[in-house]
């Protein structure tokens, strides 16, 4: 008889053994299916059906397979997403409006954009071992002061139209409500204008929009003026006078305006402006078809508790030495919760980070030089246009021309240029707009004067090219004379600082970041190679659409997927960050109820244990808010919710809930919390925050949700970027599709109620890549696994730290869902140990903390999410058993509750080689308190930092060199 091959009994099936062998799903999800099942008898269970069964409610289960394209390969995906990029054509765009072609330094491209030490850092809230990037946007900062002549500005914003809406409600606050009127000159860009207009109506203010010259502001009874510097047609305006009579007129100045410009151009700061806005795209960052791109504020320092979105200041650690952290926290929305005047909670961290590198690399000379090229050949090509009879304009411009034509003939010549595959603005009056760039070629130059009507073959004029802009336009104050921007200039050390700033932050290159709410999960190579194709990196936002079918496709495709998912008939993707996808619902939600006749529906249900972004959200929506209690498990008081809905039945307008809940449980009762609230005519706003608990499982429209915001940077993969960029698109039942956000440059049918919300129709358009890669990959089947594994990890560390740490909050069978949290409150009385404590003590075993406080005082909430395996679990839960331990060492009395190891956290490379030591414990236990830590030591960059002292001796620029000896 014969001998059957031990391999035999092994080999697959014939439809298995030709699936795809780089299958995305596998390298996507942590634990391997062995480990899965270790896990489950941790937990006691047998199956992930079980684990589900035994956690989501059964009423709000989803009963079948999501309909979404099957898995596809790696290999495969890209090239189909190959194809797609193909079906959009890179033309030259010479369109402007604040977007412009760049030259992205590859040693910038390569060291940070496509750097996973870069971008899958998280916020800096745990200052001391995020110094790298922390130096980064000290850096940003100090460049937007310096180029804008005003000593303050923050950490980014979204985009410049959005800079634009924070700058005017800054001004509203600084008035104190007095007054209703913004004016808003109308040499700003259309889209900025948009978004203020947008922002002005849910706060019930008027904007005006006209000439800013001749516009009396006493008698507008207007409270500020927003201008375009150059304007949006390239004009160079004298503004001194004008704001002059602003300030006479009790009305604050904001100024819109470009940074390259700046380094020639006087600045605002010298000619009376109170605030600054702008974006720092053309700094190195690809123009993406809108995103992501920094934005900057920058204001005066009376101002610096108005001023919206993150600032980053100087303070001192526990050494004694310079450190950066987070300053003036107590600003922010989400401890000011409904009284904050922004809704902002992020930043464009790491597109800040490529500007403020672009300006370290060139130096303020490389930048001069820069400024000078573009500003000779648009001087060139003005005075061939002139002699060509045309009109580009008689006031100083600096890139930007707008060319009178003969009437009819503005047709021939934007047809002229497109066949020479260059874009021009149209104005649609025989006017045609022109902005050159940093990578504008004399060719270019040639061209662009061809399809005007020029012969070619005619060298351009050089000869007054280079003139310097007269007085009082010129700029003759200094900038970056800090030596850091004078300092790595050759590419060896730009890359050797870069790298240097690198190793100061923990990365998920480094270890897990369990952060609960905040979702850090795997963000794979697959995902992040598309953003380097010019297909979708080099495309201007308004490019003609025929040259961005690619874009529409992709566009077409997610939206349809995001519907899926989440059960909803429409969904936009222009949101380009959570707090803009809840702004934007929340508006959906009072423009639909205004299309009823009923525009008095503004009260907002919130729960007390929402996240900080809700009530800032309702509150910069226009909806007042009012709280609903939580009981003691944790879960909204049902009783409570009926009764103010029932209160509030005649003006109630939404509630907004977090599902599964933020203390970490799926709610038994969300069907009859929705119902409530729609038995008294409100809507019902799903925060996604926890949409990976969700995906595959549940879905918010079947829920009983009218509207879900999704953090495309939480579940769907974007990194989060050091602290941005994200995206926040929302998906809204049918009922509410016609109030969908529109746009006033690039026309989106039925979507004209609201505004816009951002200044890119499609807001941060090239990262939504990431996403559409990721759901392609992972499929139906995929998706449902991650969030069964999400769950798993959970409960399989909830279960491990039982008996160390109290789990606060479960659900039914004591199951957690995709995060939870452990209470440190009780040991501030048995050792005086605080949740601070704990958090600088997960630095020495090398974690990034955990949320801290958040949504529980004293507390820490976990999430590990599905792509973390097994023995990153059990590394983190050592950790945490082991500092457990730690604190049962001062509780017992054999540690001093006033001198300990995790009072002293965290130790750097520095303190533990010192000749002093001092400590009453070893400097093995201060540094290498695990086995592992051995093996791949994280040192932090600072001792444990004094956050009070930032505060009250604020520097938010870069200290000088002295400062570090």
């Amino acid at each position: 008889m014969a001998v059957r091959p031990p391999e035999a009994a092994e080999r697959p099936a014939p439809a298995r053994a030709l699936e795809p062998t780089d299958r995305f799903v596998d390298r996507h999800i942590g634990p391997s299916d062995s480990e899965v099942r270790e896990m489950l008898e941790t937990i006691g269970l047998h199956s992930l059906d079980a684990l589900v069964e035994a956690t989501l409610p059964a009423s709000i289960r989803l009963r079948r397979p999501l309909d979404l394209p099957a898995a596809r390969g790696e290999h495969e995906l890209i090239d189909e997403l190959r194809a797609m990029a193909r079906k959009n054509q890179v033309f030259r765009s010479f369109i402007g409006m604040g977007y412009h072609d760049c030259v992205t330094p590859p040693v910038i491209q390569r060291n940070v954009l496509e750097n996973p030490g870069w971008y899958t850092a998280y916020t800096p809230y745990q200052a001391e071992i995020a110094q790298g990037r922390l130096e980064a946007l000290i850096n940003f900062q100090t460049m937007v002061a310096d180029l804008t002549g005003l000593p303050l500005a923050n950490a980014s914003l979204l985009d410049e139209a959005t800079a634009g809406a924070e700058a005017m409600a800054m001004c509203h606050a600084l008035d104190r409500g007095q007054r209703r009127v913004f004016f808003a000159s109308e040499g700003c860009h259309p889209q900025t204008t948009a978004v203020v207009k947008t922002r002005a109506a849910s706060l019930g203010l008027e904007v005006r929009v006209g000439r800013a010259e001749e516009a009396d502001l006493a008698a507008e009874g207007a409270f500020g003026v927003l201008l375009q510097y150059p304007t949006t047609d390239g004009r160079v305006r004298d503004y001194a006078e004008l704001a002059a009579r602003a300030h006479a007129a009790q009305a604050l100045v904001v100024v819109a305006t470009d940074l390259l410009a700046l380094t020639l151009l006087r600045p605002p700061g010298e000619f009376g402006a109170d605030i600054a806005v702008g974006s720092s795209q053309r700094f190195g960052v690809p123009l993406g078809f809108g995103g992501p791109h920094a934005a900057f504020l920058s204001t005066r320092d009376e101002y610096k508790r108005q001023i919206p979105g993150r600032l980053i200041g100087v303070s001192r650690d526990a050494e004694g030495r310079p450190a950066y952290r987070m300053a003036l926290q107590t600003r922010e929305q989400h401890i000011r919760r409904e009284k904050a005047t922004s809704n902002i909670c992020t930043a464009q961290v790491l597109l800040a980070v490529m500007a403020a590198m672009y300006a370290v690399y060139h130096g303020p000379e490389g930048l001069k030089r820069i400024a000078r090229r573009v500003h000779a050949l648009s001087s060139a090509l003005a005075a061939a246009l002139r002699a060509l009879g045309l009109d580009p304009g008689r006031e100083p411009f600096f890139d930007t021309l707008r060319v009178r034509l003969p009437a009819g003939r503005a047709a021939a010549v934007l047809e002229s240029a497109r066949q020479r595959r260059f874009n021009l603005r149209d104005f649609g009056d025989d006017s045609v707009g022109i902005a050159l760039d940093e990578t504008t070629t004399e060719q270019e130059v040639q061209g662009l004067l061809e399809a005007f009507g020029a012969r070619g073959g005619a060298p351009l004029d050089l000869g007054t090219a280079g003139a310097a802009l007269p007085a009082p336009f010129a700029r003759t104050s200094a900038y970056l004379a800090h030596p850091v921007f004078n300092t790595h200039h050759s590419e060896h050390e730009m890359l050797r600082y870069m790298r240097m700033l690198e190793s100061r932050d923990l990365s998920l290159t480094t270890s897990m970041i369990p952060l609960g709410s905040c979702t850090m999960k795997l963000n794979a190579t697959s995902e992040m190679v598309p953003l380097s194709w010019p297909e979708f990196g080099e495309l201007h936002p308004f490019a003609p659409a025929d040259q961005t079918k690619g874009y529409a496709e992709l566009f077409a495709q997610l939206e349809a997927w995001l519907a899926e998912i989440t059960g909803f008939a429409a969904v936009s993707l222009q949101p380009n960050a959570g707090s803009q996808g809840e702004y934007a619902g929340l508006l959906a939600i009072r423009a639909f109820h205004e299309s009823r006749g009923e525009p008095h529906r503004r009260v907002c249900l919130i729960p007390v244990s929402a996240h900080g972004t809700n009530p800032a959200s309702a509150a910069t929506a226009g909806f007042k808010v009012v709280a609903v209690a939580c009981d003691a498990q944790g879960n909204i008081d049902l009783a409570d919710l009926q009764a103010k809905a029932e209160a509030h039945r005649s003006d109630l307008g939404a509630l907004m809930v977090t599902y599964p809940s933020t203390h970490g449980v799926f709610e038994e009762s969300i069907r009859e919390v929705c119902a409530a609230v729609h038995q008294h005519g409100g809507q019902v706003y799903m925060d996604g925050a926890n949409m990976n608990a969700q995906v595959g499982l549940t879905r918010p429209a079947d829920v009983g949700a009218d509207v879900c915001h999704l953090n495309l940077h939480k579940t769907f993969c974007i990194p989060h970027g050091g602290g941005g960029p994200g995206m926040g698109p929302i998906g809204v039942a049918a009922h509410l599709a016609p109030f969908l956000p529109g746009h006033p440059v690039v026309r989106l049918p039925g979507r004209e109620t609201i505004g816009a919300v951002s200044a890119a129709p499609w807001g941060s358009a090239s990262i939504l890549t990431i996403s559409w890669v990721y759901i392609a990959l992972m499929g139906p089947d995929g998706l449902k696994k991650a969030t069964e594994v999400a769950i798993l990890n959970a409960n399989y560390m909830a279960r491990r730290l039982e008996g160390h740490f109290e789990v606060l909050y479960t659900g039914r069978e004591g199951r957690v869902a995709h995060e939870f949290i452990v209470d440190a409150r009780p040991f501030q009385k048995s050792a005086g140990i605080e949740v601070d404590d704990i958090a600088k003590r997960l630095m020495d075993y090398g974690f990034h903390a955990p949320t801290m406080s958040f949504p529980v005082a004293g507390t820490l909430m976990i999430e590990p999410t599905e792509s973390e395996p097994k023995a990153e679990l059990d590394r983190f839960c050592d950790a945490m058993i082991a500092i457990r331990e730690e604190i049962r060492a001062v509780e017992e009395g054999r540690v001093s509750r006033e001198d300990n190891v995790l009072k002293r956290a965290p130790h750097t490379l520095r303190a533990v080689t010192a000749d002093d030591w001092g400590r009453p414990y070893t400097r093995q236990q201060a540094a290498f308190p695990a086995p592992w830590v051995g093996q791949r030591k994280f040192w932090p960059a600072a001792a444990r930092i004094d956050n009070p002292y930032g505060d009250r001796n604020l520097m938010c620029t870069c200290p000088p060199v002295s400062a570090f000896e």
